[in-house]
């Protein structure tokens, strides 16, 4: 491609005989008699180099070089100059010049001082795309490697909370093991402690206040049936009839339970049912369990007020859950604890719901996790399949 050559003088005579030399050594030439009109020809042409006269009337060659350096960084000046101070030649090396050619001047060294300056223009542009390839390669592998830490990152977090739901499935077939076990060998003395308790209470009629001792024993009796039964719960399925099941209907029949203790605590309850999934096989009262042990956490957690937040949503697949409250949170210590049995931070409680939550979840083959800040609230995400 040949290189374009832009002369700008106010002397028509070194107008034409510059450009005479210039196109006989195969160089395409445009001219302009006045330092505004070169600076319209630079905009519109982008010449390679500019050769431009030091003394103009109008705009000067100073002021131009400098307009030119500033907005066309790739087009190069050499300054015509009759004038051939030491001082003026700093000046304009310092303006921008990439050279000065004093005049009158020999057309050999004219083309060897062009051929001088293109030379080290292809130099510092070629350069110049040097580096800005390294930049926009150092900046796509500073993507890389970002997106890979975020893979890394993200893959690491699905590891743990794979090992931590492998851990807890291992918890829930060694408790499902021990409890069935425990309610056999424990029931059986149990039943004969009952039994005595109540022969003892009929025998001591004449006496109310022995007699209201036998009735502790057998309270004390039932509570500790009760809490085998959860246990069992906790760890292995009951009876359970499938059946076509609404999730959005079983949350409405939760909630309508939990009406009075939200509204006596003050607490409002929101539900956003981005899209209503249809029934899916269940039974109805294992996924009511869900739903009934989660707002009782949430709402023991707002005993003096705030928001109960239920959505709902699903895709092809799988149907998405969020139950968040703006109680006081989880510690981060017991984040991991939250869904083992017997582990509870209420003054009076088994510990058994969420552990019934898991394993009620885990047998529909569905996924439940917890985010929670301290002081700001609660959020559990369930997800359900659709078959």
């Amino acid at each position: 491609m040949t290189d374009r050559i832009l002369v700008v003088d106010d002397e028509k005579i070194i107008l034409e005989l510059t450009s005479m030399v210039l196109r006989s050594n195969g160089y395409e030439v445009l001219t302009a008699e006045s330092g505004a009109k070169g600076l319209e020809i630079v905009e519109r042409e982008t010449p390679a180099v500019v050769l431009l006269d030091y003394m103009m009337p109008g705009m000067d060659g100073m002021t131009a070089l400098r307009r030119i350096r500033e907005r066309f960084p790739s087009t190069y000046v050499i300054m015509f100059t009759g004038k051939g101070s030491e001082e003026i030649a700093v000046e304009l090396m310092k303006a921008g010049a990439s050279d000065y050619i004093l005049k009158p001047f020999s057309n050999q060294d004219l083309i060897e001082r062009i051929d001088n300056v293109l030379r080290i223009r292809r130099i510092e542009l070629h350069n110049k795309e040097l580096r800005e390839e390294r930049e926009r390669l150092l900046h796509e592998i500073e993507q890389w490697n970002q997106e890979l830490a975020r893979r890394v990152e993200q893959k690491s977090r699905e590891l743990e909370r794979a090992h931590a739901e492998i851990v807890q499935a291992e918890k829930l077939a060694a408790l499902g093991h021990l409890s069935a076990g425990m309610a056999h060998e424990i029931r059986n003395p149990l039943n004969s402690i009952n039994l005595f308790a109540q022969i003892l209470q009929s025998g001591l009629t004449d006496d109310p206040e022995k007699s209201s001792y036998a009735a502790k024993i057998m309270k004390e009796v039932d509570r500790i049936d009760d809490l085998l039964v959860k246990l069992l719960e906790a760890s292995k399925r009951p009876r359970f009839e499938l059946k076509p099941v609404c999730i959005a209907d079983v949350i409405d029949h939760v909630l309508s339970g939990f009406e009075a203790l939200a509204l006596a605590q003050k607490v409002r309850v929101e539900k956003n049912y981005v899209s209503v999934p249809p029934p899916i096989l269940a039974d109805a009262a294992e996924i009511e369990q869900i739903f009934s042990n989660l707002f009782v956490n949430s709402l023991y957690e707002m005993q003096e007020g705030g928001k109960l937040g239920i959505r709902l949503s699903h895709d092809e697949g799988t149907i998405f859950i969020s139950v968040s409250d703006t109680g006081g949170g989880i510690p981060q210590q017991n984040l991991k604890r939250i869904f083992d049995p017997f582990f509870t931070t209420k003054t009076k409680g088994t510990g058994f719901g969420l552990s019934v939550v898991l394993r009620i979840v885990k047998t529909y083959s569905g996924r439940i996790s917890v985010d929670s800040v301290e002081g700001k609230g609660t959020v559990f995400h369930l997800q359900l399949p659709m078959t």
